[in-house]
């Protein structure tokens, strides 16, 4: 009801370059021309953390992972014209162009085999309360309905962290160590999966989804919560992600 009250009120326009949408298309929050300028991320790349870049021995950057998180993948580059669509979705207030986002990660390939469970990364409690919704969960529920498949709050961030943007990729691990914790079933938080659960099979996977890659500290730091509560297989999905820039 919400989104139809703001398309009465709105006009039908991009929300990033504000060109007007086709009537077929008034729904949408970014136009056809918006979306062709992001860059997809493609092979060839590290096949765990999905950096492209020349690989000689071990990639540095996902040696240091949990175990159980096996593959991450970015939807587009985060270059100007994604990372407009990023922060409208995490700063503008416009929850509804997860949509928009989302249907350009749906480009990536999910377990073949088994059952598959979306799990948001969660915001703390502070940031939740300032901007009135969490991007993950909302790319999450637009993936779920697109996959099909169900998205469970499994973790809670028990602990609020400084933001990572000026923070050399070994302090973004340090900074983001222990803040997840995974949930029990009436929503507070636990140590372990319950025995017997799905999740604790091989055959399931567990799918972090958040709205943006930078060195992966975040989604790391989550599936490690996740792996030591007893889930076997994790991986992640993104929309953008980031150059890492050069701390050396």
């Amino acid at each position: 009801m919400l989104e139809g009250l703001e398309q009465l009120v709105l006009p039908a326009e991009c929300a990033l370059c504000h060109a007007l949408l086709p009537c077929d298309r008034a729904a949408d929050l970014v136009c056809s021309v918006c979306r062709h300028r992001w860059r997809p991320v493609v092979p060839p790349w590290c096949p765990r953390c999905g950096q492209p870049e020349p690989l000689f021995g071990l990639c540095r950057l996902c040696k240091d992972w949990p175990t159980a998180l096996s593959c991450v993948r970015s939807a587009v580059w985060l270059d100007p014209a994604a990372r407009r669509a990023a922060h409208a979705l995490k700063y503008g207030g416009l929850p509804r162009i997860a949509a928009d986002l989302a249907a350009a990660m749906t480009r990536v390939s999910l377990p073949a085999d088994g059952t598959v469970t979306l799990v948001p990364v969660p915001l703390a409690a502070r940031r939740l309360r300032s901007r009135g919704y969490n991007q993950s969960e909302c790319l999450a529920q637009q993936l779920g309905r697109h996959w099909r498949r169900p998205v469970r709050h499994l973790l809670v961030r028990t602990r609020d962290t400084a933001t990572q943007t000026a923070l050399t990729p070994a302090a973004r691990l340090a900074n983001v160590a222990g803040a997840f914790q995974v949930r029990n079933g009436v929503g507070m938080p636990q140590s372990a999966i319950p025995e017997g659960s799905s999740l604790q099979t091989p055959r399931s996977t567990v799918v972090l989804v958040d709205d943006v890659f930078t060195t992966g500290a975040t989604l790391a730091a989550a599936a490690r919560a996740l792996q030591d509560a007893g889930a076997l297989s994790i991986m992640a999905v993104t929309f953008g992600r980031a150059v890492i820039p050069d701390f050396t």
